[in-house]
């Protein structure tokens, strides 16, 4: 979004014309008749009289910015002390959540954030497989019921499991919330219990007191597991500490990520990345980068590939090169079949789509998919080991020796774009392996 791309101008006669889409955007979503309500000389603030949005007349409790992470804590832990009931909207312009407030506690939240639909939560929990997720999103898109409904309907959870989980769900979207930066919050006055997929009665000061935790550790966390697509690895001999439940560590299999994780033990991301944190600081897991899809895998090998050709192509020698990596690759064994109709192309570069097309007719394409990263790492390290005689003799044409340290430059450069797919403690080197 451009900088103006949200504005609205007013002109010396009152008339208002919007500047960029999402302006307009919101305006054509507040079509009607506007009540313009007092308001400081730097804010506007108007209410819909007229039109499709005016049948909601609830009034505004309480508006305001947010500008720090953390900061919603204040006003949730004020409307939960005050008793009232209300919808706590905070937007951030992407995301919308809500939080129903009763009587001093949360009865109910929503969010327009995927991750924290039901759906996902179950899915996350490892409630639901990706099949189940589908046939019940099909059911809702197709307007025949909700989400649950959907879930319980089909026989992949019983009725009283699913009231069980409905709690989590709003955790994660009252945790998604602490962590917002920037937006804006609403207090409406009252809400229909409609809006209630299932009345809960949660804590308002416990909510606060674990997202509050959940943020500062998280960010600490984050420090040696950076995503819950990174995948632990058990260090050999090394066995789980006492104080880390059991289940985490018997699930850490080298391939898993930490999601995946989540999902065999039934935890939510924050009890599993804590676990998992405990065992990298006493020496028994080691955090592996998240697997490469074959497509970013082979985007990542073209990069490496095509800027050392080009510096080869400076010192007129980058044929040679390509004519020996054609060559072994034609010779048989794996790489004759990935490579089949991908290329490489005279930069170097292969057809990420035909590559992915390649490996689905391997005798065992999962395992294959796998390995793509291996299998062009090795690749790679083979044009490397072909290229560094050239690069050590620095013959550069008309532009004279290239000095020494540009070479290692090179050389760094390359093996820097290509750590993605490098394996574990592998340095590049030699010829690969068929």
């Amino acid at each position: 979004m451009s900088d103006t791309d949200d504005l609205l101008e007013v002109d010396a006669e009152g008339v208002a014309r919007p500047v960029g889409v999402t302006a307009v955007h919101h305006l054509r979503a507040r079509v009607g008749t506007l009540q313009v309500l007092p308001a400081p000389s730097h804010l506007t603030m108007m209410r819909q009289v007229s039109g499709p949005a005016a049948v909601d007349g609830r009034a505004c409790l309480l508006a305001g910015e947010l500008r720090s992470p953390g900061a919603i804590c204040d006003i949730v832990s004020f409307v939960g002390h005050a008793g009232w009931r209300g919808e706590l909207v905070v937007m951030d312009g992407i995301a919308s959540r809500s939080i129903y407030f009763d009587q001093g506690h949360v009865v109910g939240a929503a969010s327009t954030v995927e991750r924290e639909r039901l759906g996902l939560v179950l899915y996350r929990y490892g409630i639901l497989d990706e099949e189940q997720l589908e046939a019940c999103s099909k059911a809702v898109d197709e307007g025949r019921m909700r989400f649950g409904e959907a879930a319980v309907r089909f026989g992949y959870v019983a009725r009283e499991r699913l009231f069980t989980l409905m709690p989590r769900q709003a955790e994660e979207i009252f945790y998604g919330l602490v962590l917002v930066t920037t937006g804006m919050f609403y207090l409406l006055d009252d809400f229909d219990e409609a809006e209630l997929s299932a009345r809960q009665k949660l804590s308002v000061a416990s909510l606060i007191r674990e997202g509050v935790r959940r943020m500062h550790e998280m960010r600490y966390f984050r420090s040696r597991i950076p995503s819950d697509q990174h995948v632990p690895v058990v260090q050999e001999g090394r066995a789980p500490i006492e104080t880390e439940p059991a289940n985490v560590f018997a699930a850490i299999d080298g391939r898993r990520t930490v999601a995946d994780i989540c999902r065999a033990v039934g935890e939510g991301e924050f009890e599993v990345t804590r676990a998992v944190f405990q065992l990298v600081q006493a020496g028994c897991v080691a955090i592996s980068a998240p697997p490469l899809k074959p497509r970013d895998a082979v985007e990542t090998y073209n990069r490496a590939i095509a800027m050392l050709l080009r510096e080869l192509d400076a010192m007129d020698e980058g044929d040679d090169v390509r004519d020996q990596l054609v060559r072994f690759a034609s010779t048989g064994g794996v790489y004759t079949m990935l490579f089949e109709g991908a290329g490489p192309a005279d930069d170097g570069t292969l057809n990420a789509g035909r590559i992915a097309e390649n490996l689905a007719r391997f005798e065992n394409p999962a395992e294959a998919e796998e390995m793509i990263g291996r299998w062009l790492y090795e690749y790679a390290s083979y044009a490397l080991f072909l290229a560094r005689p050239h690069l050590r003799r620095g013959e550069v044409g008309k532009r004279g020796p290239l000095p020494s340290s540009d070479r290692a430059a090179v050389s760094q450069r390359v093996a820097v774009i290509l750590e993605p797919i490098a394996p574990a403690g592998t340095p590049l080197r030699g010829r690969p392996h068929k």
